[in-house]
């Protein structure tokens, strides 16, 4: 890029930024890789001593900032050289060079167009650190506005820069506001050119406005004359719209249903603090940016425990259901344990590998009465074999084949089973013979009883046997 002036020896031109009332921003290179940013202040030095009136009162400026950047803050940009331009006399300042948006720039597409609360609070918590350091120095800025404020993409930090009106004088002042300046972000005493402590209070609440509800409170419509007018008019007479209901208009549709009910529980010291800073009459906003500053703070502060309560009461919920959550396990456990047991004995199986209870091949399965009916055979069986080793055959009667006091020694074999592999009928009839042989000597007692004709029954087995 080709160079418009020479601003000094060893500090290349690299062409503007962007430009302004209270002058423009140039990108300069010193030599080598170093890049800084220049401020041009429009009033020309015709001579360099405290005779020439703007030589005096930028030197008068120059001294405050080298006041702030004597304790150097994260928040404000740092100052490093000043002077007179080569060309054209007139003064600069060269400031460190902050890679990174506009807070203007974050509000246009593709971002969303207005700031979330945690965002919103981060800005205000480093401006307001910012607005403070430099009131302790006695140094009012005099032109806070969302594209005075860089937000720096290597450190995360928002930064303030440009202190043009702090180096203008009060004639100065109020014909760069009436024709020049951001007439949206003016307090209504800037428009006599005054500038207070309040003053930068009352830009702050305007800057903190329109991150919240994605505009200013009094847009400006063109840059006529009556456009102006009727901004500085709105500053002085008209109350500011009610900042939720802003909010709740311009919420992004991309947002979900949840987050978007979320992102209106603004807290009651945020809209209380906007309601002190944007007050028409400094006397009622806070006296300076340190009294801001605290009660930022303090607000964050009990945002934060509140944030932290409602942390803890989500967490004892998430304990709560996951001790629930554990319980219910176990006792699903137990009762696939009981399942298991039950369904063995039926010959029904869990695989765990499917999660689910299977027929066990091992078990052959079958009807309940061909079940019954087997069983009953079986028993059947079973009974009659028994009946066949343990029952006693009825001794046999006296009778002419057998001599009085000879009894029958003819064992009983079963039908079916036979235990001794000899014939039982043969061992019988000889020992029958044999006793036939031999002489019997009977006795009283041994004498045969006459029949009385009735038969004895012979208990039978089931009736059947």
């Amino acid at each position: 890029m080709s160079k418009v002036f020479t601003i000094a020896e060893g500090l290349e031109n690299l062409g503007a930024l962007r430009t302004g009332g209270q002058g423009s921003v140039y990108k300069g290179r010193r030599t080598g890789s170093i890049y800084t940013a220049v401020k041009l202040i429009p009033t020309p030095v015709t001579v360099e001593n405290e005779e020439d009136k703007n030589y005096r009162n930028f030197r008068s400026e120059v001294a405050k900032l080298e006041k702030v950047n004597a304790d150097p803050s994260p928040h404000v940009v740092k100052m490093l050289s000043w002077g007179i331009t080569e060309s054209g006399s007139f003064p600069y300042i060269e400031m460190e060079y902050i890679d990174g948006p506009d807070l203007c720039d974050l509000l246009q597409p593709p971002n969303d167009g207005i700031f979330t609360l945690k965002e919103l609070l981060k800005v205000a918590l480093q401006v307001s650190a910012a607005l403070a350091h430099c009131h302790r120095a006695g140094v009012k800025h005099g032109d806070i506005k969302s594209n005075n404020i860089k937000y720096n993409r290597h450190t995360g930090n928002y930064v303030l820069l440009d202190f043009g009106l702090a180096m203008m004088s009060e004639e100065q002042r109020r014909s760069s506001v009436r024709h020049a300046g951001a007439i949206e972000f003016m307090a209504p005493e800037q428009l006599d050119g005054k500038m207070l402590f309040q003053t930068d209070i009352y830009s702050f609440g305007i800057m903190l406005y329109e991150l919240f509800t994605g505009t200013v409170p009094f847009p400006l419509s063109g840059n006529s004359d009556t456009g102006r007018n009727a901004v500085m008019l709105n500053h002085l007479e008209t109350a500011v719209p009610d900042a939720l209901a802003v909010r709740r208009a311009n919420l992004p549709q991309a947002w979900s249903a949840e987050k978007q009910a979320r992102e209106m529980q603004a807290p009651a010291w945020f809209l209380s603090l906007l309601d002190v800073c944007l007050a028409k009459s400094p006397d009622n906003r806070y006296k300076n940016a340190m009294e801001l500053q605290d009660v930022v703070i303090n607000g964050s502060l009990s945002s934060a425990d509140g944030y932290t309560a409602a942390l803890h009461n989500e967490n004892e919920s998430l304990r709560a259901q996951l001790e629930e959550s554990r319980q219910a396990k176990l006792n699903e456990t137990m009762k696939l344990a009981g399942l298991q047991a039950i369904a063995a004995k039926a010959g029904i199986i869990y695989n765990e590998q499917h999660g689910r209870f299977e027929q066990s091949r091992r078990i052959m399965q079958t009807t309940r009465p061909v079940f019954m009916t087997v069983l009953a055979l079986a028993l059947g069986s079973v009974a009659f074999l028994l009946y066949s080793f343990f029952a006693k055959p009825d001794p046999m009667p006296v009778s002419a084949a057998f001599p009085v006091g000879i009894k029958s020694n003819k064992p009983y074999y079963s039908p079916y089973i036979f235990i001794k592999s000899y014939n039982y009928d043969s061992v019988f009839n000889a020992n029958r013979k044999v006793a036939a042989k031999k002489p019997v000597s009977l006795k009283r007692d041994q004498l045969p009883k006459k029949d009385s004709g009735k038969k004895k029954k012979r208990k039978r087995f089931l009736g059947v046997f």
